[in-house]
């Protein structure tokens, strides 16, 4: 039995999307945010990391626990995929998929990441004669090095997707459900928007697959998405 340990808005919804994709069976195990944002420390019972995706099941009858989101979404399509959701070996299109699942993580989401925190900078509580300090010295940076980052990503991918419909080529596959999260947190938080049609139709039509909503209505709400 495969078992999701899904923290609510979270890297982990992609891993239930993949899961109904392929139709899999499999269980949830929910945790929540604590107050701060960060996971439950009940996670490191699971993984001493303590983060999610974490996805437990068994391998020749051993016990499997694994960790990371771009690694469990290949070992899944290679266990149970059947030849789905992946190119053919050898070709351009499986060369483009191995890059877009290490590049989501890898390039599109650190700039996204910094955003965040500096944006929780900015807002965070503060004594008042430092709040103007901190202002300018992170609007600094995000001036400086993060948004140019975000902007130059947004644009690098906006560009690829003018050429082919999925990131890997004709064929929607994992590297898509892997791309999902960072673009999620580029419209949410990076200022993706419709002046990058083709990353918005990407995520329209993504949204509107039956596996996607599936996957919604099993782990729940998923502020990303807004």
């Amino acid at each position: 039995m495969i078992v999701v340990h899904h923290l609510n808005n979270s890297r982990s919804q992609r891993v239930l999307w993949l899961l109904e994709e392929l139709g899999v069976h499999y269980e949830i195990k929910l945790y929540e945010r604590e107050k701060n944002g960060l996971a439950p420390a009940s996670l490191r019972e699971v993984h001493p990391l303590g983060k999610s995706p974490v996805v437990t099941l068994e391998e020749n009858g051993q016990p499997l626990t694994l960790a990371e989101s771009g690694a469990i979404l290949e070992y899944l399509v290679d266990r149970f995929g059947a030849g789905r959701l992946v190119p053919e070996r050898g070709t351009p299109e499986r060369l483009r998929h191995t890059y877009w699942m290490h590049f989501a993580e890898g390039s599109a989401m650190p700039p996204l990441l910094l955003k965040l925190i500096f944006d929780r900078v900015e807002a965070g509580p503060m004594p008042f004669f430092i709040r103007p300090i901190a202002k300018a010295i992170s609007g600094k940076v995000k001036s400086s090095f993060i948004t140019p980052n975000i902007e130059n990503t947004l644009n690098f991918m906006e560009r690829e997707l003018a050429i082919r419909p999925w990131f890997a080529g004709e064929e929607f596959g994992a590297c898509d459900i892997q791309m999902s999260f960072p673009l999620e947190a580029a419209a949410s938080r990076g200022g993706l928007n419709a002046s990058r049609p083709k990353l918005t139709a990407f995520l329209e039509r993504i949204h509107a697959r039956p596996a996607y909503l599936r996957a919604l209505q099993r782990g729940g709400p998923y502020a990303l998405m807004n």
